[in-house]
């Protein structure tokens, strides 16, 4: 090596001292910053002043903190009134009352506030009765309405507001509505006569109508008239109130003539209140009065919003579905045409202005306008389900789809976002012209916003059910060829949502693609979406994104219509999964087992997975024995007597070697718990019992499905071998009608579960023959389920007394010795012929745990792994 040269050993030099004098400032900042905190800290005398007496009961502390107390001790001791009204009620009301009416006279913002909520809590609790709580409280509630500050008096008027709900007419009108008289004049403050607006809105339910005529609808045409524009607009809003207080005639004669007179006024903000009062109260008003007097206020509105404020057209647009759908049948066809222009105008306002100059040279005033542009074309796209009834959705292809395209294609993120989650009632109403908005789904589907993508699939089965079932052509073999698109937008989807850090879009999207089996082909889904879920069980680090996954292929293979696809997704579940090097990867395993039992049948369990999951006895990871002994009482209730039996001696042995060998303390606390739950449970039969036949029929009618896919895949075969083509989905469909059942199972259907050991062997013919009645019998119903109902397959959990706290206790079942083949292998007698294969899987034995060299047992660290998940160990 070369020495440094001069040059570069005084750079080295200038480096660190600079470096020293930058560390020397930075402390200089710590100790400038240090110092106020020194000067805060209290001093002994401060310290002495707030301590109190650890003797004082709690309603002696309250009197003495808010006599003696600092300000942050009074509110302290307001917040914890309503604890006091539960505890001690009398003595809070005598002593600790009165002091809190002195500290609120001169009270800060802080104090005032907390006040109006405990004063709010303790009536919610009701601690006292109503007329003791009128008494102590109410004087104060009014006491503070007219605070100087807004937002105290805001608190103490929602206060009140709340106690007028309860309290009786007669205090009502002694304590409110008389004083109201004088606080809603003129001469009182803004403040004043704005209380007094509300107030009158709410005592309007409290009396009856000859009461509200002859005693508050005098106060309420005073302030209708009001010279401040804003106690105006306030009582404007509380005519709905009022008008539903005094019903439909004086509504008429009383509350919409001032209304009209409103909707003239000089201020902006009034006439919009008239105007939205006048939308809520359509339905009580009859035709003529629609026709004749609203209708014409609502033109001029409407025509006069372009040229007033943008805070007008926001309203407008958000209140016209409404509108539209309260005056439709009085529009003329002019009129309807009309309105119709003016919501397309509206839908695409300010998306005419040029968009090409920096967003830094634009004026604020410009940024703000297009702020309320955005916020105008959003509320179009919340409406556009209504505007589509008031076109009738016939006519939607010639008057709206240019509008609802625009809409789904808008610059603005919370437009489409808007029109995403309105994109499944516009398909409902379309109905079978839903075809029209194929295309608009994939470009939602492929949208650059997550948010967009989110709340598009909150209905995506649903919306993809119509589009399959919906549109010129119903026939199932043509649901692909309407949707060329859709299969790249899913996948694209997923692949967007995987790609962010938005992992609950993700899992949610996950859990919808459950629903494809109904919507694409089988081969679509095997190779297009099986093998990512894979991928995402195997590599994401989101437990609950893998939990997605691994159901929603478990629901990929119930309906996969190929024994070799099939199969090969097996084999690939127990080497990558349940033999993996990685325990991790065991651990989804298990949850793929649990998914397993929920949605296939029991004995489609017991043929492939039962084995793999019980040798994960033996995994070297105390978190896989772990969530395997929690799985262990489902596992259980997979199994049938007699046929199951000898996997019951299995279950038994790889119990009993967890209680003599386990050598983890969490493991064998919670192996000895499972064994006193696996005692307590029943077994189930092979004959239907009375307890479990519900559960047994359902298990029953899963079977039969995985039949009737074997069913379906030969005739398939010799569709292919005698035409030379595939059978198409409409056969399939045939085939299905014709299997097709009540409810109750036919007296020809064998009651115990087909293949049971203790059976007497049947020839070929006669099992085929077995097959073939049961397939005609399936029940149409349940292959054609929703994904989502699968959710209430609940697995059976009855199982016959097999387990003992103690390893003496166990079975003499359980002493029989068990070579490796019969460990590994099912009684061939046993297996339901719904489930024959010509290809065979591979062994599902991991081996033994001797055999397994704990250093390979993950490519995630073990023992830190045991340490974290054990923590977690009772939700496995």
């Amino acid at each position: 090596m070369h020495p440094p040269s001069p040059a570069a050993a005084a750079a080295v030099m200038d480096f660190s001292q600079n470096s020293l004098f930058g560390y020397m400032e930075d402390l200089q900042e710590l100790t400038i910053i240090e110092r106020p905190v020194r000067r805060s800290l209290k001093t002994p005398e401060e310290i002495e002043r707030l301590t109190v007496d650890e003797d004082l009961s709690d309603i002696e502390r309250a009197v003495y903190l808010l006599s003696a107390g600092q300000d942050i001790q009074g509110t302290s001791v307001i917040a914890n009134l309503p604890f006091l009204m539960r505890q001690n009620p009398a003595e809070t009301l005598r002593r600790v009352l009165p002091k809190v009416r002195e500290a609120l006279h001169v009270a800060g913002v802080e104090m005032q506030l907390t006040a109006a909520v405990s004063f709010l809590t303790i009536l919610q609790d009701e601690s006292v009765s109503v007329h003791t709580y009128a008494h102590s409280f109410l004087q104060v509630i009014l006491l503070h309405l007219e605070h100087r500050d807004a937002g105290v008096s805001n608190a103490w008027l929602e206060t009140l507001l709340s106690v007028i709900e309860v309290l009786p007419k007669d205090t009502l009108r002694h304590e409110i509505l008389n004083p109201l008289v004088s606080k809603a004049q003129l001469s009182q403050t803004v403040q004043s006569r704005l209380v007094s607006c509300k107030i009158l809105g709410k005592l309007t339910n409290k009396f009856d109508a000859l009461a509200i005529k002859r005693e508050i609808l005098p106060l309420v045409k005073s302030l209708c008239q009001d010279v401040e524009y804003e106690v105006r607009s306030c009582m404007c809003r509380q005519l709905e109130n009022i008008a539903q207080g005094i019903g439909t005639e004086l509504t008429k004669s009383v509350v919409l003539p001032e209304l009209i007179e409103l909707s003239r006024d000089e201020g902006s903000s009034v006439r919009l209140a008239a105007f939205e009062t006048l939308v809520n109260l359509l339905d009580i008003f009859d035709t003529d009065d629609r026709s004749q007097t609203i209708l014409p206020v609502v033109k001029s509105f409407c025509e006069k919003s372009f040229k007033a404020d943008e805070s007008i057209l926001i309203s407008l647009s958000f209140h016209l579905g409404k509108l539209c759908h309260g005056l439709y049948g009085i529009f003329t066809p002019d009129q309807h045409l009309r309105f119709l222009e003016f919501y397309k105008k509206l839908c695409t306002l300010g998306l005419q202005q040029e968009n090409g100059h920096n967003e830094n040279q634009i004026p604020p005033q410009i940024l703000e306008q297009e702020k309320k542009y955005i916020s105008v074309r959003k509320n179009c796209a919340y409406n556009f389900p209504a505007m589509i009834v008031f076109v009738d959705p016939k006519n939607f292809h010639m008057e709206l789809y240019s509008t609802f395209f625009c809409l789904c294609h808008d610059p603005e993120v919370p437009v489409r976002y808007t029109i995403a989650i309105c994109f499944y009632e516009v398909s409902k109403l379309l109905n079978s012209g839903v075809y029209l908005i194929h295309k608009e789904l994939i470009t939602l589907l492929q949208d650059e916003s997550l948010e967009v993508l989110d709340a598009l699939i909150d209905h995506l089965p649903e919306i993809l059910e119509l589009m399959s079932t919906g549109g010129e052509s119903s026939v199932q073999e043509n649901k692909l060829s309407s949707l060329p698109d859709l299969v790249p937008a899913l996948t694209a989807a997923e692949q967007r949502a995987a790609a962010s850090l938005k992992w609950r879009t993700h899992e949610k999207l996950l859990q919808k693609y459950a629903c494809l089996p109904q919507v694409i082909s089988s081969d679509q889904i095997y190779y297009r979406f099986l093998q990512r879920m894979f991928t995402i069980m195997m590599t994401n680090n989101v437990l609950p994104v893998q939990k997605a996954a691994s159901r929603t292929l478990c629901i990929f293979l119930r309906y996969n219509r190929k024994q070799e696809q099939r199969h090969e997704v097996i084999q690939k579940l127990i080497e990558q999964l349940g033999q993996g090097k990685s325990y991790w990867n065991r651990l989804r395993f298990l949850d793929t087992c649990e998914f397993i039992i929920e949605i296939f049948s029991k004995s489609f369990f017991c043929k492939y997975f039962f084995l793999p999951a019980i040798e994960l006895t033996h995994d070297p990871v105390a978190n896989v024995r772990m969530k395997l002994c929690y799985l262990l009482p489902k596992v259980k209730s997979t199994l049938k007597i007699p046929a199951d039996k000898h996997l019951l001696q299995q279950l038994e042995m790889c119990v009993r070697k967890l209680l003599c060998q386990e050598k983890d303390k969490d493991v064998l606390a919670i192996v000895r718990r499972t064994v006193l739950e696996l005692d307590r449970m029943e077994m189930s039969m092979d004959a239907f019992q009375k307890k479990f036949y519900e559960k047994d029929l359902l298990d029953q009618e899963k079977e039969r499905e995985e039949l009737l896919l074997l069913e379906m895949e030969q005739l398939e075969k010799e569709k292919q071998q005698n035409d030379g083509r595939p059978m198409s989905d409409k056969t399939f469909e045939k085939k299905r009608r014709d299997s097709k059942t009540p409810t109750s199972l036919p007296k020809n259907i064998p009651i115990s579960v087909p293949g049971s050991s203790s059976a007497t062997p049947s020839t070929s013919k006669e099992i085929k023959k077995s097959k073939l009645i049961r397939s005609q019998s399936f029940n149409n119903q349940a292959f054609h389920a929703k994904y989502g109902n699968l959710d209430k397959c609940t697995t059976s959990k009855s199982s016959t007394a097999a387990y003992t706290p103690s390893v003496s206790g166990l079975s003499k079942t359980s002493m029989i010795s068990l070579t490796d083949d019969s460990f590994r292998m099912r009684n061939t007698n046993s297996t339901p012929s719904s489930f024959s294969s010509n290809t065979s899987l591979p062994s599902t034995s991991r081996g033994t745990g001797n055999s397994v060299d704990p250093k390979s047992s993950g490519s995630k660290d073990t023992q830190p792994r045991k340490a974290t998940l054990k923590s977690r160990k009772s939700n496995p």
